[in-house]
C-alpha cells in the first residue's frame, strides 16, 4: 500500500465509506499511466466536500472502484470574485482559465467585446482546464466557466451588489490603482488584445459600480494583464491578506 500526491476531481458526493466508481479515462490514467493498484490512496475532491482520502479496492482497464477513507481538507471556498475576459488565441485563454483558477476565482466569464478575436469559445474544454488546474494546486472549489457572453448584455444585467474593476490601458502610466473598497462581491475585467473600443471605454467609466485602474507604466498582453489584475485584487482585498 502506497499514498501518492495525485489529486483526483470527481462528481459524486464525498463522505466516510463511500464507493466512487471510476470512469473510463479516470481509471486509465489511475492505473494505466499512474500505475496504482489495489490498496493505494489518492486524494479526492468534488468542489463541495472537501479533500477525501480515498483507497483503490477494484482496478481494471475500462474502469474501477475507489472508496473515500477520511477527509484530509475541509472545503476552502475562495472569494466572491469572477473574471471576465475577452477569449484570445486558444493556449492563452487555456493560460487565462488555469491561472484564475489556481489564483482564487469564483467564477470565469468569457466575454465578447468590440475587438474580440474569438467569437466562440469550447465551454466544455475550458471547463475542463479550471479542474486541471484545481487538482495541481491543491484546491478543494472548482470555479464554473460560463458560456461567451456579449459585454453589452453582461453590464446590462449587472447586479447591484457587485462591484467591478476596470483593468483601462488608457491608464497606462497613471495611478489609478486599487484601494481597499467595502464590499464583499467584485469581478475583474480584462480587454482583448486590441484592448476596448472608445464606446464601451466610455460607457464602463460612466457605470456607478466600477472602478477604473492602472496595471502599471508598460500595456501588458491579455494574458498576464488577468494575473496581474487577479494579485493586485487578492492582495488588497482578498485572501492573501
Amino acid at each position: 500500500m502506497k499514498s501518492t500526491k495525485i489529486r483526483l476531481y470527481v462528481e459524486q458526493a464525498l463522505g466516510e465509506g463511500q464507493i466512487i466508481p471510476l470512469t473510463r479515462d479516470q481509471a486509465h490514467y489511475l492505473f494505466g499511466v499512474m500505475r496504482l493498484s489495489v490498496g493505494d490512496h489518492i486524494a479526492l475532491f468534488n468542489g463541495a466536500d472537501g479533500e477525501w482520502r480515498a483507497e483503490v479496492v477494484e482496478t481494471g482497464k475500462r474502469g474501477g472502484v475507489l472508496k473515500a477513507v477520511a477527509q484530509s481538507k475541509p472545503l476552502q471556498m475562495p472569494p466572491d470574485l469572477w473574471l471576465f475576459f475577452a477569449p484570445i488565441k486558444k493556449a492563452r485563454t487555456d493560460f487565462i482559465v488555469e491561472k484564475a483558477a489556481e489564483m482564487g476565482a469564483a467564477k470565469i466569464c468569457p466575454v465578447q467585446t468590440d475587438f474580440t478575436n474569438s467569437e466562440r469559445i469550447r465551454r466544455d474544454r475550458l471547463q475542463t482546464h479550471a479542474v486541471e488546474a484545481a487538482e495541481q494546486c491543491g484546491g478543494t472549489f472548482v470555479p464554473e466557466v460560463v458560456d461567451l457572453q456579449k459585454l453589452g448584455a453582461v453590464l446590462d444585467r449587472w447586479p447591484d451588489d457587485r462591484k467591478l474593476v476596470f483593468c483601462d490601458e488608457s491608464l497606462v502610466g497613471a495611478r489609478e490603482a486599487l484601494t481597499a473598497e467595502g464590499g464583499e462581491k467584485w469581478a475583474i475585467l480584462i480587454g482583448p488584445e486590441g484592448g476596448f473600443s472608445e464606446r464601451e471605454r466610455e460607457r464602463l467609466s460612466s457605470l456607478p459600480f466600477v472602478t477604473r485602474i492602472s496595471l502599471g507604466p508598460r500595456i501588458l498582453r491579455a494574458d498576464t494583464a488577468a494575473v496581474a489584475a487577479l494579485t493586485l485584487w487578492q492582495t488588497t482585498l482578498g485572501d492573501w491578506t
